[in-house]
C-alpha cells in the first residue's frame, strides 16, 4: 500500500493538516451523532438531547444516512475522517430492533468497538421543567452496579461512556463548577441513565449541603449486540508514547495511603565522635574519661 502525501498549497490547508497530526497530548475527543435512514421521532429527540449535553465537542448530522454499522462500517469511517471525530452515536429504528442506539469509538479512523443499545423509556430535556446547566459544563460520572466490574461487555460499555461524556481534561477544578452529574446504573440486565443538577444549599458551616435536582435527559436502556476489539488491538490503542511515561525514580516508594518514602545510602558513621552541643550537663567527669582510656585516674596520696 503506497500512501501519497500531498503538500498543502495554502497556509490554511497547512494549519488544517497540522491540527490532525499525532500529538503527545491528544485533543478533546469529538463525537458525531448520526441519524439512520429510518430513524423515528423518539430516536431523533434522543440524539438532539445528547448533542445538547455534549456540546461544543459534538457534530450533529441532520440528514438521514442509510447505513448499517454492524454490516458495513465504511460510511462511519468516512464521516469520522471528514469531521475529525473519534466517537460516534448512531440512531435507527426498525421492526426487529426498535428505538436503537449504537455507541462506539474509532482508532486511527477505523471502528475499534461499538455496542448496540435499545431505548425502552426516554424523558427529554424539554419534559423536565427545571433550570439547566450552561453549555460545555464538565459532568461528574457515577457508575453503580456490579455488572460494570464483573461482565466484560459492561466493563467495555463503562469505558465507552467515560470516553463519550468525560469532556476536556482540566488541571484544576472549583467547587462551584461541580454542578452536573451523570449517573449510570446497571441492574437486572438494564442500564439506567439519569442526569442531575447539583444544588449547593446553606448548611451553617463551611461545607455546603448538597441536593440533586433531576435535569434530563433520562434513558432506560437494554444491551443488544456488541462488536468489541480484540485484546491485541485494544492494547495497541491504549499504548502511550515514551515521552509521556513517568520516569522511574530510584529508592522512592509509596504505601497504600499515598505517602512517599525515600531511601538514603550513607557510609557507616562512628557516633562516638559525633559533636554534640556544649553544655555543662553533658561534660564528662574525670572518672568517665579515665574509664574510657582504660586506666585509673591518678590521684595524689595524702602524706601522713
Amino acid at each position: 500500500l503506497i500512501y501519497c502525501y500531498r503538500k498543502p498549497k495554502t497556509k490554511r490547508a497547512k494549519r488544517f493538516l497540522e491540527k490532525r497530526e499525532p500529538k503527545l497530548k491528544e485533543n478533546t475527543k469529538n463525537a458525531m451523532l448520526i441519524k439512520g435512514g429510518n430513524a423515528n421521532l423518539r430516536v431523533t429527540e434522543v440524539l438532539k438531547d445528547i448533542y445538547a449535553v455534549k456540546k461544543p465537542f459534538a457534530v450533529l448530522y441532520k440528514k438521514k444516512n442509510i447505513t448499517r454499522p454492524f454490516e458495513d462500517q465504511t460510511s462511519l469511517e468516512f464521516f469520522s475522517k471528514k469531521s475529525d471525530c473519534s466517537l460516534f452515536l448512531f440512531g435507527s429504528h426498525n421492526k426487529k430492533r426498535p428505538n436503537n442506539l449504537i455507541i462506539g469509538r474509532m482508532f486511527d479512523y477505523h471502528v475499534l468497538d461499538m455496542i448496540e443499545l435499545g431505548i425502552e423509556k426516554f424523558v427529554s430535556l424539554k419534559d423536565v421543567k427545571n433550570s439547566k446547566c450552561p453549555e460545555g459544563t464538565k459532568p461528574m460520572l457515577i457508575f453503580a452496579g456490579d455488572m460494570f466490574d464483573v461482565n466484560e461487555e459492561y466493563r467495555r460499555l463503562k469505558s465507552l461512556l467515560i470516553d463519550f461524556f468525560r469532556g476536556p481534561s482540566v488541571p484544576s477544578i472549583r467547587l462551584a463548577g461541580l454542578e452536573y452529574v451523570l449517573h449510570f446504573t446497571a441492574v437486572d440486565g438494564k442500564i439506567y441513565m439519569r442526569s442531575y443538577k447539583v444544588l449547593l444549599k446553606k448548611s451553617g458551616c463551611k461545607i455546603p449541603r448538597i441536593e440533586l435536582e433531576e435535569m434530563g435527559p433520562s434513558l432506560d436502556l437494554v444491551m443488544r449486540r456488541t462488536h468489541l476489539a480484540s485484546d491485541d488491538l485494544y492494547k495497541l490503542s491504549l499504548k502511550q508514547p515514551k515521552a509521556l511515561k513517568p520516569k522511574k525514580k530510584k529508592n522512592i516508594s509509596h504505601d497504600v495511603f499515598g505517602t512517599t518514602y525515600g531511601r538514603i545510602h550513607m557510609q557507616k558513621q562512628d557516633l562516638g565522635k559525633l559533636q554534640t552541643r556544649k553544655m555543662k550537663g553533658l561534660k564528662k567527669r574525670p572518672a568517665e574519661k579515665s574509664a574510657e582510656d582504660g586506666g585509673v585516674s591518678p590521684k595524689k596520696s595524702k602524706s601522713a
